[in-house]
């Protein structure tokens, strides 16, 4: 055979071979179903410093009445066999913050070997970088110890920290990585897809976490940062673009309304064009599925909140399609997974064991033995020792540091907020555990000086939490608040008496509030010093009268110096600190 007729012969077999693809091509062109592809998004937020299904306040496993379970390590075999199940298909796993603080492994590793002076791996960046996330977003509580901690968890991560809205004063530019647009391969013969990821703070970090960020973090509105950045993210080439934001969807603040909006999630959805889902958190509730209309566009967007503690995972299942050199998305839905039905991964396990052992073994160390009993189970309604047991250690802090001072002519009265209901203090040994399981948060003590108006005013406010019970009226200890006031909005004064007329209506409920031991009025100019954490004293809670300069501010955590109250005494015993100052009443008649 000649070469020209070789050449002949393999031109026309690839001829040939081209022909069925061509062919092919050619149909599809006119194909009325194109093809498509889909994106798996797979979320969590305000995981609060939980790996283990562990109760560090009970030394047992974590159970609740729901049986829910918590955890990264369960969050990592969901997202495992998810990732299996799509066999390499794209698989994003996003979280919405809130994820450093909250659990006595998070607050070990802040405050007892501290990090940043350790420099060991914080177990949250150890867990997250197993389970391989792709972002997180910023939660108000990722603040709570300071900056320099947050810089170095940040370094410690193997993927991006995102707040778009957290600027630097200094500088005016975005104090964190604002958003990424991540190329994503979502299978043979798709075009990368480059998926836009905005993450949102929650601008109550100015108020919560004020002696941390002020004067070096502003904190922006989460709509109008959206509505800066979506557009950016757009024109830079995102295909697609979700949120993750550390903000419910309520529309509604704690704190009045001297902030941008705490819970905008569906606001931002409602009003800024461009965004195809959220993911958002805060709020702490399970919200599967959630579809808001943006007003400009018409565009339904897609939102899921999953829950908390590691309890559920969302997952958002979106279909795309690509025609004319661009990305649709044709189908998006969502759900949330329980993880009670799934075991612990054993490489999350095995990366926090150490630190997990760590902290079992700091938390049982016992402090003090008790006396008796006390529980907080009735403190909300009655008035309980073990609530006296914060105010007597808060009062003896405030009074012995403004002694010989300015305020020491003053009476010292002590708000104890907020607290653990399910709180026991057993008789006999009391440890560590015990105390952190009545003081769950990471406040510091500081005072302030109100007037006796602002006391009465204070009292009023934290009496919403009470449903209104005419006389007569049966009352049931369990249903006995208004579902419109979250727990730890509810506060007990000690230092002066008072009754809580729950027949009366809201505003007009303090009937009685007398000095100590007398039936004294407290005057309206009188003045007080007032000892209550940082959170109340920034605005936490919208409570009047409280947000003002400081007569005393040492940085001392609350929780911190009833452990070590209790370890100088050695005792736990009523008769040292147990003053009955208030009661609920219903025109003068005790309740209870």
């Amino acid at each position: 055979m000649t070469n020209l007729s070789r050449r002949g012969v393999l031109a026309a077999a690839a001829a040939a071979a081209a022909a069925p693809f061509i062919a092919t091509e050619h149909a599809e062109a006119h194909n009325p179903t194109p093809r498509t592809w889909d994106l798996t998004l797979l979320g969590t937020s305000d995981t609060h410093g939980n790996v283990y299904n562990w109760d560090y306040y009970r030394d047992a496993e974590y159970d609740d009445s729901a049986h829910n379970d918590v955890g990264l390590a369960k969050v990592a075999t969901v997202v495992n066999g998810i990732r299996a199940e799509r066999r390499g298909k794209a698989t994003l796993v996003l979280d919405a913050g809130d994820t450093i603080q909250g659990t006595p492994l998070a607050t070990y590793y802040a405050k007892q070997e501290p990090i940043t002076t350790t420099h060991e791996r914080h177990p949250m960046a150890r867990a997250m970088n197993v389970i391989r996330y792709d972002a997180v977003t910023l939660g108000n509580h990722e603040f709570n110890y300071g900056l320099p901690l947050l810089d170095l968890w940040i370094r410690q991560l193997g993927f991006p920290a995102l707040a778009a809205n957290a600027v630097n004063v200094r500088t005016n530019r975005p104090a964190f990585t604002p958003y990424l647009i991540k190329k994503v391969d979502l299978g043979r013969g798709a075009p990368n897809l480059r998926v836009g990821i905005l993450g949102l703070t929650n601008p109550g970090v100015a108020i919560w976490d004020r002696a941390n960020v002020e004067g070096r973090l502003r904190f922006d509105d989460m709509v109008a940062t959206a509505a800066k950045y979506v557009p950016e993210m757009r024109r830079r080439g995102a295909d697609i673009v979700l949120i993750s934001a550390h903000g419910g969807d309520s529309g509604t603040s704690s704190y009045g309304p001297e902030l941008p909006n705490e819970n905008p999630s569906a606001l931002i959805a409602a009003q800024v064009p461009g965004i195809d889902a959220i993911l958002f958190g805060h709020a702490h509730n399970d919200i599967p599925q959630r579809f808001v209309t943006n007003t400009a566009t018409g565009a339904q967007v897609l939102l899921s909140e999953p829950s908390k503690w590691g309890q559920r995972v969302t997952r958002m299942d979106f279909q795309l399609t690509r025609e004319h050199g661009r990305w649709t998305i044709t189908t998006k839905a969502a759900t949330t997974i329980n993880t009670n039905a799934y075991a612990p991964d054993p490489v999350v396990l095995a990366a926090v064991q150490a630190q997990h052992n760590k902290t079992v073994t700091y938390v049982n160390q016992v402090v003090a033995n008790s006396t008796e009993e006390l529980s907080a189970a009735e403190s909300r309604y009655k008035d309980t020792p073990i609530l006296d047991y914060i105010n007597k250690v808060q009062t003896d802090t405030v009074a012995a540091a403004l002694a010989g001072g300015q305020y020491a002519t003053l009476p010292v009265l002590s708000i104890a907020a907020p607290f653990s209901r399910t709180a026991l203090f057993p008789a006999g040994q009391v440890k560590i555990k015990d105390v952190a399981g009545l003081y769950i948060y990471d406040n510091t003590l500081e005072a302030v000086v109100l007037s006796g108006a602002e006391v009465r005013a204070y009292l009023e406010y934290s009496a919403k939490y009470f449903k209104t019970l005419a006389v007569g009226a049966p009352v049931d200890p369990a249903n006995i608040s208004d579902p419109a006031v979250p727990d730890y909005n509810y506060d007990a004064i000690s230092g002066v008496e008072y009754d809580i007329d729950i027949s009366k209506p809201v505003g007009q409920r303090i009937t009685r509030l007398v000095h100590p031991g007398t039936a004294t009025p407290v005057g309206d100019a009188e003045q007080f010093v007032v000892a209550v954490n940082n959170y109340r004293r920034s605005g936490g809670g919208n409570f009047p009268g409280i947000v003002k300069t400081q007569v005393y501010n040492a940085q001392q955590e609350i929780r911190q110096l009833l452990i070590d109250w209790a370890q100088a005494k050695g005792s736990i015993n009523p008769a040292d600190f147990y003053v009955a100052n208030w009661k609920l009443v219903r025109e003068g008649t005790p309740v209870f």
